[in-house]
């Protein structure tokens, strides 16, 4: 399939370099709002075409659209895509609003095209090893889990940080997707949502470059703490901070009735992945069950092409997206209304990738068999 990447940002260097490598989709075309960053990757990645947004759009052989753009703008390229005939892999959040998310979906549905949405980390070696684990009841059933992000705010290493700060940004809604996906993927939907919010400091100064002493206002709340009550009947607590200089909680746990998992960092791909059961005196590393455990960015895109092709539902796709969307407004607006937010919201849980799905399998071939 030929897809055009829209947004030459930072994150497009890893789509472009594992393009080649999960073979279904060729980039053939690279669009930007400043057209000269465009042309450098294009030229950095030897891809045919560089493009303003709009021509891209306009442009009848690129099938699909990578939306690598703000958060602010998801919707509106998202939805000018599907319009134009493009189905759509983006970058998270899904949207800023639950209703641009709602519209995107439904423009997808009338056109009859796919729209599907990163984090694609829960596609990894390492999560897809920990749900096989809780599938196959090492754990017994899932009674809850913990889910920490805290780090200190991205001011001091990215190069431009000040959208992290705005409508759309914050640890919620940056990072919050990894975790939130991941728990979704392992322990199924949401159902409803508590939680407590607040903005710690109303301004920043970014100390990289090459903004170095530019002041950020801050608009968006930058520590939440959240709990949330799932389908299945377990219970989740969440922190994601930008608040938090140093801590030694882990990324994710899951406490089942027969014992627990550590879940790897649902912000890479690979592990390590631990277990301990009731009756077990110390942890044990688990070996990894699944291929990608390097950074393996794209691989959501491989896999929705995958689900294109094979009419069947993509484990990336939009509803999974809305879903968690749906989650993080809850969050916020639990704390402001001071209650549970009972979500409106649900989506099946993503059928697990099965073992000796590898890079092979994407490359362009007659298939024997297919990602069920």
């Amino acid at each position: 399939m030929k897809v055009g990447i829209i947004g030459c940002g930072n994150i497009s260097r890893i789509y472009l370099q594992n393009a080649a490598r999960l073979g279904n989709y060729e980039i053939a075309a690279v669009a930007d709002i400043v057209r000269e960053r465009a042309e450098e990757r294009a030229q950095e990645f030897s891809v045919p075409k560089a493009y303003t947004t709009e021509e891209l759009l306009a442009d009848p052989e690129i099938e699909l659209v990578i939306n690598l753009t703000i958060p602010a703008v998801h919707a509106e390229i998202a939805t000018h895509a599907l319009e134009n005939g493009k189905h759509v892999y983006g970058e998270k959040p899904l949207a800023v609003s639950r209703e641009d998310g709602k519209r995107m979906l439904e423009v997808a549905k009338e056109k009859g095209l796919y729209i599907g949405n990163a984090p694609d980390t829960f596609l990894g070696a390492g999560i897809q090893t920990s749900r096989k684990l809780i599938d196959d009841g090492w754990i017994g059933k899932p009674v809850s889990a913990t889910a920490f992000m805290m780090n200190p705010g991205h001011e001091s290493w990215h190069p431009d940080a000040t959208f992290y700060y705005q409508e759309g940004g914050g640890p919620m809604f940056d990072m919050g997707p990894y975790y939130l996906t991941a728990l979704v993927n392992l322990m199924g939907p949401v159902s409803r949502i508590t939680g407590s919010a607040q903005m710690t400091y109303k301004e920043r100064t970014i100390t990289s470059e090459p903004n170095y002493g530019k002041k950020i206002q801050v608009e968006v709340p930058t520590q939440i703490n959240g709990v949330l009550d799932f389908e299945s009947g377990a219970v989740a607590s969440i922190i994601t901070s930008f608040d938090t200089w140093h801590h030694q909680l882990p990324k994710i746990e899951i406490y089942g009735t027969e014992g627990t998992i550590s879940v790897p960092d649902p912000n890479t791909f690979g592990g390590p992945v631990y277990v301990r059961r009731k009756e077990h005196k110390e942890w044990s590393e688990i070996p990894l069950t699944h291929g990608f455990s390097d950074n393996s960015r794209g691989l959501g895109l491989a896999e929705m092409i995958d689900a294109i092709e094979n009419k069947r539902v993509a484990r990336t796709d939009g509803e999974l997206a809305f879903h968690v969307l749906d989650i993080m407004h809850g969050v916020h607006e639990a704390s402001r209304d001071s209650k549970h937010y009972v979500l409106a919201s649900s989506c099946q849980q993503p059928e697990p990738l099965p073992i000796g799905i590898d890079e092979a399998f994407f490359q362009p071939k007659e298939k024997d068999v297919q990602v069920k």
